[in-house]
């Protein structure tokens, strides 16, 4: 159970998230506690760093519209959406900009620097070709992110003592990180037994990176954890015709939602036994999976239409509205007229209205602290 001063960090950001919207904040640091953020993983938190880098494959429409139609200017800013992102709703909630890209160099990083690269792993690419398993490109994963933050760090301190007195005011946030090593092996037909394998080594990784941000001074910490796969179109279109025991109450992939908690699982536990390691370090574990479950549960409450909550808003049509080969972004692939009714964006990604959902109920409910939260983030 949460303590009563994480409740009140919780309620407090909870209500800043309503309060703000979709618009963007406009008064950095608004003397909230937390004056930064440090966001780290794949395409969930990506701002642009991998249209700054080239995308590529898969990737390369997230440069142009329909994504970014949401968006106030209905501009393509690398998100991979239709607008904003968690990480976008959660600075707002602290009062700061939205944090900028680190591979944008004309941007300032006063409120912080996002390191997420869209298609990012935890585990690097020879682990992948030693298990046969291709890349779609050269993924940046979570050691190359940590290579850029030492270098960033170093620009900005110089001594443990100085990065340590920056840092204590910083909030870091360390995924989602992972669904990617999963995907990638389940969409070129690795089975169940084959990929959870991979889920020790991809957890360490994770804890690894936590660990490093730590020793780098880092008190706050965020740790996503993975979210329910079975219900995302681009699964749920190869396994059509495999019969309903395949499905769970939701008409989601039982067997991989089930993989997704045994993730989540190990890592949580993995967390607390961190915890007892770094006691003043507060790590806290972040539930996208039952943030996720919420929207479908809760969909009529939260405006999203019941009969497409398995379907992509922007695809190239079919049952779930996703074609591997006719994506959102290319020829023939068309975006829905109201993504705000739809949960998922391109069926591998979702909607602008989802992500504020979950922010939401992420800040009220779905962030369990894993170790003794003091009242500090209040602004």
């Amino acid at each position: 159970m949460a303590s009563s001063s994480s409740s009140s960090l919780f309620c407090y950001l909870f209500l800043s998230v309503l309060s703000v919207s979709s618009a963007l904040a406009s008064n950095p640091g608004g003397g909230c506690f937390i004056n930064a953020i440090y966001s780290f993983g794949d395409s969930i938190a990506d701002t642009g760093n991998l249209l700054r880098m080239g995308p590529g494959g898969v990737f390369n429409p997230i440069g142009h519209l329909p994504y970014g139609l949401s968006m106030k200017k209905r501009t393509p800013t690398g998100r991979c959406s239709d607008g904003l992102l968690i990480i976008d709703y959660l600075a707002m909630a602290l009062n700061l900009s939205l944090i900028n890209p680190y591979m944008d160099k004309t941007s300032k990083f006063d409120d912080g620097v996002n390191f997420a690269v869209a298609g990012a792993t935890a585990l690097d690419v020879p682990f992948f070709m030693s298990n046969d398993v291709i890349m779609p490109y050269a993924a940046s994963s979570i050691g190359i992110q940590l290579s850029w933050f030492n270098t960033h760090l170093s620009s900005v301190c110089s001594t443990r003592e100085e990065c340590s007195k920056k840092l204590e005011r910083t909030l870091f946030l360390l995924g989602e990180i992972g669904g990617n090593d999963y995907s990638f092996a389940f969409y070129q037909g690795k089975s169940i037994e084959d990929v959870a394998t991979f889920v020790p080594q991809v957890v360490q990784l994770i804890v690894d990176a936590v660990k490093h941000v730590i020793e780098a001074g880092a008190v706050h910490i965020i740790v996503p954890g993975n979210f329910p796969i079975g219900c995302f179109p681009s699964f749920l279109v190869n396994y059509k015709g495999k019969g309903a025991k395949v499905y769970d109450r939701n008409n989601c992939i039982k067997e991989l939602n089930t993989f997704s908690q045994v993730h989540n699982k190990k890592l949580q536990k993995a967390l607390e036994s961190l915890g007892e390691a770094y006691p003043h370090a507060n790590i806290l574990y972040s539930d996208y999976y039952q943030a996720f479950m919420n929207l479908i549960d809760k969909a009529s409450i939260l405006g999203f239409d019941e009969s497409s909550l398995l379907k992509s808003c922007c695809g190239g049509g079919g049952q779930y509205n996703f074609d591997i080969n006719m994506i959102c972004g290319m020829p023939g692939a068309w975006p829905c007229s109201d993504p705000s009714k739809y949960i998922s964006w391109d069926g591998i990604h979702l909607t602008q209205a989802a992500y504020k959902n979950m922010a939401q109920a992420l800040i009220d409910k779905f962030i369990f602290p894993t170790s003794k939260f003091q009242k500090i983030w209040k602004c």
